[in-house]
């Protein structure tokens, strides 16, 4: 289906149209299209562990130094080939940095979350408008209580992971029942795990890599969604629990065997690079602290099929 923006494409019951010019459906497929949110009001709230212990430990932030680095991690973008798009910068909005949260796109158009923090919440109406204005159409809208887009990984075409924390976390169960209920109506396997609030997302310790290759943090994923995972044939690259805590395991795939991680995510660069893939490693030292990393930095528009 050729794409425009509308507010509400969802079929009940299934059967919504694949879209043929905005598509996600797979987290590793070439990165054509991407959507990251401006550094431009970025500062470290009390939002996560990561975070909490920098500001407790006063760890010192430099919005210049965060600035420059996401415009790092923009050129990266640009040097693998990648449009990049921009939220439209927000001053009531410093968590705007981290575009995963607040919109999750699909074969099916974007779907607007449901953010945990009063303070976020603005971001969904700025994803809002950031889809209207490319013409991208909205599947549809999480209501049925909290959820951020960290804990949507989609492990390959038509199969996606779901994770979800209660009601002391980001994301709910009712929400990642909602969510379920509508890809199981596409004819999608959906799984669902539930997560300690500690690790905020499931995109902190699972991300895909490459067709059938994840990094995996094993000391804080669930046995169940290992076997899961090792059911489908999916070879995983261990990442230490300490990595995981600077964000070393929330790296993003660039399709043909590329990957961008951060500068500080040693073990993981040098396993992927045994792997024979190639690393794009901007520095973003100022900015994970704040409790979000590269992943989490950025929404896949468009990527061609997986």
């Amino acid at each position: 289906m050729h794409a425009a923006f509308n507010l509400r494409t969802r079929h009940e019951g299934g059967g919504t149209p694949i879209l043929d010019d905005w598509c996600v459906d797979s987290e590793y497929g070439v990165l054509r299209d991407v959507l990251l949110g401006p550094a431009d009001h970025y500062r470290w709230l009390e939002t996560s562990s990561v975070s909490k212990k920098s500001i407790r430990r006063d760890y010192p932030f430099d919005a210049q130094v965060a600035k420059q680095q996401h415009a790092e991690m923009v050129s990266a973008y640009q040097s693998a080939g990648v449009k990049v798009h921009q939220h439209e910068p927000d001053a009531a909005l410093p968590y705007q940095i981290f575009a995963r949260d607040s919109s999750v796109m699909t074969p099916f158009g974007a779907i607007i979350t449901s953010m945990a923090n009063w303070w976020r919440r603005g971001e969904n109406y700025r994803a809002i408008e950031t889809y209207a204005r490319l013409g991208i159409p909205i599947y549809d809208y999480v209501t049925a209580g909290t959820f951020e887009g960290g804990d949507f990984n989609v492990i390959e075409p038509g199969t996606v992971l779901i994770g979800w924390e209660g009601d002391e976390g980001r994301s709910q169960l009712q929400s990642a029942n909602q969510l379920k209920s509508w890809f199981e109506a596409e004819g999608w396997e959906v799984k669902l795990i539930d997560l300690d609030p500690f690790y905020v997302h499931i995109d902190l310790m699972v991300v895909m890599l490459a067709p059938k290759l994840a990094a995996v943090c094993l000391e804080s994923t669930d046995d169940e969604v290992v076997r899961w995972l090792k059911s489908k044939q999916i070879e995983i690259i261990s990442v230490p629990f300490k990595d995981t805590l600077d964000l070393g395991c929330n790296v993003v795939a660039l399709g043909n065997d590329r990957i961008l991680l951060p500068e500080k995510s040693e073990v993981l660069k040098q396993k992927a690079r045994a792997h024979g893939l190639e690393i794009f490693d901007p520095d973003v030292a100022m900015i994970t602290p704040g409790g979000g990393g590269v992943h989490c930095m950025c929404q896949a528009l468009r990527r061609d099929p997986g």
